[in-house]
């Protein structure tokens, strides 16, 4: 699924910090890329422990805007090193962008990446504004308030049914971009109709304007639920995409509530019929509506298969 790694983040071009390197005029003008070993290297965890105590030391801490965290060593087993990172974030009280596990398939596979509780993290933060996680395996987020977050992207194979519930349960005033990535249920994906309520109700993010629930094994269901969730009254973008969507799903969509004050609305990777696609794209005339990447099922000895886009 990931075959490069990101080249800006947050506005900002990535540069890989080095020790010893010569540091721009700016710090604040790139994106710190903290990662050890190469490509089919299997660093420890304690160069990675070295090269963040490194940083702090070499790069005006205040000076700190974005941080992208790459691989930390045998990621496919270790967690990422939460406690190490809250203490970086206190000494970088300028940081406003943070990605952590920003890794490609060569270095660990989406669904392998180990997570951990990043609530202290995030606490420990409270002038971020912008955080994507990659990965979902043992990720664990209590329900928090934060003022300062403006967007939260999670990409994952499998996003646990927990951190979507906690998300919905957080107190978000400022949020205006969200997105998941719910995945299936062989990679984690476990969230329910229940764990998507209180997001869907979007009592704590009354600023938000984006949402994405992308990457859903269950999509029909999310489209169902989606069709009346007050949430969606309020936003500009909808997107459904990279799941397994199909006529039933989206005919549940368009029987709710109107979707035409939407600038956009993504379905691309889809498993749709051609006359459901021109449904859709028909009901709702002032509406961008992406309807590409249209899939056929797989049968195989009788079985019908669908698959998102990402997974393990």
């Amino acid at each position: 699924m990931f075959r490069t790694h990101v080249s800006s983040f947050a506005g900002l071009p990535v540069r890989p910090f080095t020790p010893g390197m010569e540091v721009p005029a700016d710090p604040s003008a790139v994106a710190w890329r903290l990662e050890v070993g190469d490509l089919g290297d299997e660093p420890e965890p304690e160069e990675f422990v070295a090269l963040v105590e490194t940083m702090i030391k070499e790069v005006p801490a205040e000076s700190v805007r974005a941080v992208v965290i790459g691989e930390w060593g045998m990621a496919y087993e270790r967690p990422l090193p939460v406690e190490l990172l809250v203490n970086a974030v206190s000494r970088w009280t300028g940081l406003r962008a943070l990605f952590l596990a920003d890794l490609v398939s060569e270095q660990c596979e989406l669904s392998w990446l180990t997570h951990d509780d990043i609530t202290g993290l995030v606490t420990a933060c409270p002038q971020l504004e912008t955080l994507w996680v990659r990965g979902g395996q043992d990720l664990r987020l209590d329900a928090v308030r934060h003022v300062g977050l403006r967007e939260l992207r999670f990409e994952s194979g499998g996003l646990p049914g927990a951190v979507v519930r906690s998300v919905g349960e957080c107190d978000l005033p400022n949020l205006e971009r969200l997105e998941m990535w719910l995945g299936r249920s062989d990679y984690g994906g476990d969230a329910t109709i229940h764990d998507l309520a209180p997001l869907l109700a979007g009592a704590g993010l009354p600023a938000l304007r984006r949402l994405g629930l992308r990457n859903a094994a269950i999509a029909d269901v999310v489209a169902r639920v989606v069709a009346t969730a007050p949430v969606v009254s309020r936003l500009s973008v909808l997107d459904l995409s990279m799941g397994n969507l199909t006529d039933k799903g989206l005919t549940a969509l368009l029987a709710g509530q109107p979707l035409t004050h939407l600038a956009e609305l993504d379905l691309h990777h889809h498993y749709l019929s051609e006359p459901a696609q021109q449904r859709v794209v028909a009901a709702l005339p002032g509406v961008r509506v992406d309807v590409s990447g249209g899939r056929a099922p797989h049968v195989y000895d009788g079985r019908t298969y669908r698959f998102t886009a990402a997974g393990e």
